[in-house]
């Protein structure tokens, strides 16, 4: 058995398909670990959708920003971007089947020394407390009344975690910390408009892997998101965004050889 974990897929379906297949993907053997953002950008999110839930207990994937947006969309509480490409999925037949399934997935998912999330951790959490918060997440999105949830999920504030924190400030800060986050203070103040690369580092701001006495730094952190980051290998990182929805690479790592697989995604999958 292998585990693969991949990077941001974002619609890019023909893409996926290639790379499982370099990988002899087995589903009845191998499992696949997804960092999010299975769609939105890419041309064909709702087949992403309907074949990652067709992989069951093959695939586990965790809850990224445009999943999240998608969520929102699908009951009036975000604005359809210019850029979007999920009407597909919001006039399928299925579209309840598929929404219920992504409202129920993880945004956190840790085995055997290695944390799976799409962005990141505050450096002061440590991965078993970031655990916890995850789940108070995933309890209100699976709450009968999730629907007050999503109305009050985005935002930028408050800028950083206090333990004293509750009801939608709380839930929001871990959801922006989890989804959307690249750069913060070494107190951990997230910065949200900073997308490029390392060099782009605002003025008092680190990557958020970066912060020297990180607390989740005893695990590997398997994240997505930062496609400007690339592919990032380091003792206990591996950043897999490595662009396919820019006409980059999709890849692959294999857990826990780190034996890397990428596709070329140039001229294919590119909206």
């Amino acid at each position: 058995m292998a585990t693969y974990a991949i990077g941001d897929i974002q619609g890019c379906f023909d893409s996926f398909r290639r790379l499982l297949d370099l990988v002899r993907f087995d589903p009845a053997h191998d499992r696949l670990w997804l960092v999010g953002d299975l769609v939105n950008r890419g041309p064909h999110s709702l087949e992403t959708l309907r074949f990652v839930k067709g992989l069951g207990e093959s695939a586990i994937t965790v809850l990224g920003n445009h999943d999240l947006h998608l969520l929102m969309l699908s009951e009036g509480y975000s604005k359809k971007h210019h850029d979007d490409t999920v009407d597909a999925i919001l006039a399928a037949h299925d579209r309840e089947v598929l929404l219920d399934w992504l409202r129920r997935c993880p945004m956190m998912h840790v085995e055997d020394g290695h944390a799976l999330v799409h962005a990141g951790l505050l450096p002061q959490w440590p991965v078993a407390q970031a655990q916890r918060l995850a789940g108070e997440v995933e309890a209100a999105l699976q709450a009968e009344n999730y629907r007050d949830f999503l109305a009050n999920m985005w935002g930028s504030e408050p800028p950083s975690w206090r333990d004293d924190l509750a009801s939608w400030p709380r839930l929001r800060v871990i959801v922006n910390a989890m989804t959307r986050m690249r750069f913060c203070s070494l107190e951990g103040v997230m910065e949200f408009k900073a997308k490029g690369e390392l060099a782009d580092a605002p003025a008092g701001y680190l990557p958020w892997f970066a912060v020297p006495g990180r607390k989740s730094a005893d695990h590997v952190l398997v994240t997505g998101h930062w496609s400007a980051l690339g592919l990032r290998i380091e003792p206990n990182l591996l950043a897999l965004d490595s662009g396919c929805l820019w006409g980059r690479h999709l890849t692959a790592v294999r857990l826990p050889e780190r034996e890397v697989f990428q596709i070329d995604c140039a001229g294919e999958d590119v909206t």
